[in-house]
């Protein structure tokens, strides 16, 4: 439904080492939907939305994402499974093949920034080989003035080429596709994997080191969002636990929906310009406020269309991880700036399909710093290969693929800055009631929308609380628009014993799990774990 309204803008790239090349400068998004389809690269939908495939990467590759250890990282990042080391002199020479690559070619180049924060603003540039690569960046990262370009100073340069396969043996790669940060270079280097997270991610990881090393503001893989009276919501939340649509509230406005900062001023922002969601099952019933930002400028990814471009939700024949990206003012409650102040609430989220922690629980300042560190959530059967029933599945601060430093370095800032501001903090389980997957059902969004109101309204002040009796979680037995029986998780299950039995299996997981932080945790902390298995 765009029209062709094509531009002539180019610069030149002749400073990256990429030469030749017929560079398309800050296209439009209408620019880069028509010269996505004239390349056929991709497919319009019966809303107007660009379709896309983005080839036999449908989600990022941790495996494959590495860190220049140099004189900058080498002693303050956390380096292992997550932050895997990679050699100065094997980036330099995969740079100037990627940069070769790319020259001699048609490719596509943007200006843009991270951080609504002025103060905080991390400007980027972005140079792709595909048209809909640089129409994400036009919708997840934040858009410049026109005025704004003249003068324009990039900081960091994201090169993406999905075309570009890596030689394992040569350029020091596991396998053909790569994501590596280099912190001196200042580079986010993509090549062999379409998947557009891979670029968000890379700049989001950037500002995980670059903002609580010399900014002293706390980076959060989180949704936030603002009240009438001023009062900022955080949601702390791993992919499918409802981050998206639960900031998504009609009653408040949409700071962002994935990364913010929280800084020593004790304001809160967004790092980017767009919203990232999953689309499995989507309905406008149950999530209006992305189904109906589904419109031209917004890219679906890996979704089947039927021959007149409708997309079918729930067909996952190419992946369970469908999105969608789209310019955050297709939502029309958004805070703008996209910043907040007085954070007054925090809610973790996890999609626990063991059917064992609470919808809703209040927790206390040890136990708010022990489940941030745990950052639990659950696998389900069919969202890996091999995974055939529930998994325990933990990742630090809700975030530890993007992490470079120690997650205990992220908890002590959230800790501190908890205890400041002197907010509430929730554990809320959107997964699984009466039973694990399989048996029982999955929690009512509407109920989690209630509980979480009951929260932020303050309903819940002077609420009664029991204490769950393995994992020490204060759950209210009353909350506005909630039936009391979901709130205590035993209450639900039709044999109680089993729900033991499942509960003390979680919590022998959260406690492996925590063991390799104990060195690290102090007594408040350790005391925040569960108290029996």
């Amino acid at each position: 439904m765009f029209a062709n309204t094509q531009t002539t803008k180019t610069i030149s790239l002749e400073s990256y080492g990429i030469k030749n090349a017929t560079v398309h400068y800050q296209l439009s998004p209408e620019e880069l939907h028509y010269d996505t389809l004239e390349h056929g690269l991709g497919t319009e939908t019966n809303s107007g939305a660009l379709a896309i495939n983005t080839g036999a990467f449908t989600g990022r590759s941790p495996k494959d994402r590495f860190i220049v250890k140099d004189e900058i990282t080498c002693d303050k990042v956390w380096w292992g499974d997550i932050n895997i080391p990679f050699d100065v002199a094997k980036f330099d020479k995969l740079y100037d093949k990627v940069a070769e690559y790319l020259s001699n070619k048609e490719i596509y180049a943007r200006d843009a920034y991270a951080c609504a924060e002025e103060k905080y603003r991390l400007n980027i540039r972005v140079v792709s080989e595909y048209p809909w690569s640089n129409m994400f960046a036009y919708n997840m990262f934040l858009r410049p003035e026109e005025n704004e370009l003249e003068n324009f100073k990039e900081e960091w340069l994201i090169l993406n080429a999905p075309g570009f396969k890596a030689d394992p043996e040569v350029d020091g790669t596991r396998q053909e596709n790569f994501a590596i940060l280099n912190f001196s270079k200042k580079i986010a280097l993509i090549g062999g994997t379409g998947y557009t997270g891979e670029i968000k991610k890379g700049i989001f990881s950037a500002l995980n080191f670059i903002l609580p090393v010399y900014k002293n503001t706390l980076p959060m893989h989180c949704s936030a969002n603002v009240g009438e009276d001023g009062d900022t919501a955080i949601f702390f939340g791993l992919s499918g636990t409802g981050k998206t649509t639960l900031s998504a509230d009609p009653n408040r406005k949409l700071i962002g929906d994935d990364e913010h900062g929280w800084t020593k001023e004790n304001t809160i922002f967004n790092f980017e310009g767009g919203c990232y969601a999953k689309v499995i099952n989507l309905t406008e019933e149950n999530e209006p406020d992305i189904y109906r930002a589904i419109k031209p400028g917004a890219i679906l990814e890996n979704v089947i269309l039927d021959d007149e471009g409708n997309v079918d939700f729930s067909d996952t024949s190419i992946t369970q991880n469908t999105r969608v990206s789209y310019p955050i003012h297709h939502i029309d409650n958004i805070q703008v700036p996209s910043v907040g102040e007085n954070p007054k609430n925090i809610f973790f989220l996890t999609a626990d399909a063991f059917g064992v922690l609470p919808p809703i629980s209040k927790l206390t300042p040890g136990q708010a710093a022990y489940h941030f560190i745990s950052g639990y959530t659950a696998k389900v059967a069919g969202t890996e290969a091999g995974i055939d029933e529930p998994v325990p599945s933990f990742s630090a601060c809700f975030g530890a693929p993007f992490m470079p430093l120690h997650p205990t370095k992220y908890a002590e800032m959230l800790s501190a800055k908890m205890k400041e501001a002197g907010v509430n903090v929730w554990l809320i389980n959107t997964g699984w009631t009466g039973g694990p997957y399989g048996t029982g059902s999955r929690m009512k969004l509407k109920f989690t929308r209630a509980m979480i109101s009951a929260a932020l309204n303050g309903d819940l002040k002077d609420a009664e609380f029991n204490t769950h009796n393995m994992f020490g979680l204060q759950m209210p037995l009353n909350c506005p628009n909630v039936p009391a029986e979901v709130l205590n998780p035993r209450n639900t299950w039709k044999d109680t014993a089993a729900y033991d039995r499942k509960a003390g299996e979680l919590a022998n997981s959260f406690k492996k799990n925590f063991e390799k932080f104990e060195a690290y945790a102090n007594d408040e902390i350790m005391a925040g774990g569960p108290t029996s298995s």
